[in-house]
């Protein structure tokens, strides 16, 4: 025995076991294909279904002699801080319109220019989001009491 044999038989083992990884790698992919083309096909069934579904209950309703319902307005989405939180619940506490200044003794805030601006400049940030409205000049009330904290 030369010393080429060993070597000859340890590269004829690597290239049979690279053969055999290979054919295994190809019946991997083949089953990731089948899988991929059945998912696809039970997606599409479900959308069929919710088509279906959303068709049916229209048809249905159509089919009642009650007018339709006017969709409900979603809440307005309160700002992620908790003041604003603190805000509304004296708003809700007081259940009367306030100003700023009112809110900073409600909130037990010292009445000094930079917290009557912060809490007005959120009271103006409540009223864009339709949380709160402009009874009147700086004057500031909740048209609905607040459902509570989003999550």
């Amino acid at each position: 025995m030369t010393s080429a044999e060993p070597g000859r038989h340890l590269l004829d083992r690597i290239d049979a076991r690279e053969q055999a990884l290979a054919r295994e790698a190809g019946g991997v992919q083949a089953r990731i294909d089948e899988l991929t083309a059945r998912l696809r096909e039970a997606s599409e069934a479900i959308s069929d279904l919710q088509v279906t579904r959303k068709t049916l209950i229209s048809l249905a309703g159509e089919d009642d002699a009650q007018p339709a319902a006017e969709p409900a307005e979603p809440p307005p989405v309160l700002p992620g801080r908790p003041a604003y939180l603190q805000i509304l619940t004296a708003f809700a506490d007081l259940q009367r319109p306030l100003r700023a200044r009112d809110l900073c003794l409600a909130l037990d805030l010292p009445i000094v220019p930079e917290n009557t601006e912060s809490i007005r400049s959120r009271l103006r940030r409540l009223v864009s989001c339709g949380i709160l409205i402009e009874a009147g000049p700086g004057l500031l009330s909740q048209p609905r009491p607040w459902p509570g904290p989003c999550s």
